[in-house]
């Protein structure tokens, strides 16, 4: 049985570690395997998310961290920033567990939607996001803030004709 619950601080140092190991699946597409050497989230910046955004983490049986799922609240809308799963634990419905986690957090909040940007073309990505009812938005649907975090990611390397932002409706 998976249990999904807030981030503690004393978890934040095991998180940078999941998500390294996570991304360590960019390995198998050779123009995107640079991701899985590059920087990931600080232990800091997990600290912060418990302060000011939401922070939750899929535990095992001990309550070790085996995933973890990084948002924030910005203009009636709860931003996905970071899901990430333990190479090893991927498949058994951590992430999902904890995107549902977070659509009920939006949910109770009255937030208007849940957003995220993500790869278009990888199963684990904007694929996995449809199955949970989010949908891709055309250039002319993004808003400001949305064409923003697009743009900060092309300038940060991310290919931006493989970038797409989704968005959840809730109202």
């Amino acid at each position: 049985m998976t249990l999904i619950r807030p981030t503690r601080e004393d978890d934040t140092a095991l998180l940078p570690g999941i998500e390294r190991s996570s991304g360590a699946l960019f390995r198998t597409i050779p123009d995107l395997a640079w991701i899985a050497d590059d920087d990931v989230q600080s232990a800091q910046a997990h600290v912060d998310f418990l302060r000011t955004g939401l922070s939750l983490v899929a535990v095992d049986e001990q309550d070790r961290p085996l995933g973890f799922l990084c948002a924030a609240s910005a203009e009636g809308a709860l931003h996905i920033w970071q899901l990430a799963v333990l190479q090893e634990s991927q498949g058994r419905g951590l992430g999902r567990a904890m995107m549902l986690a977070a659509i009920a957090h939006a949910r109770a909040r009255s937030l208007a939607a849940v957003t995220l940007t993500t790869f278009r073309d990888l199963k684990w990505n904007e694929h996995f996001y449809r199955t949970l009812g989010f949908a891709t938005l055309a250039g002319d649907e993004l808003d400001a803030r949305l064409a923003q975090i697009l743009a900060n990611e092309a300038a940060h390397g991310l290919p931006p004709e493989r970038r797409c932002a989704m968005c959840l409706a809730l109202a």
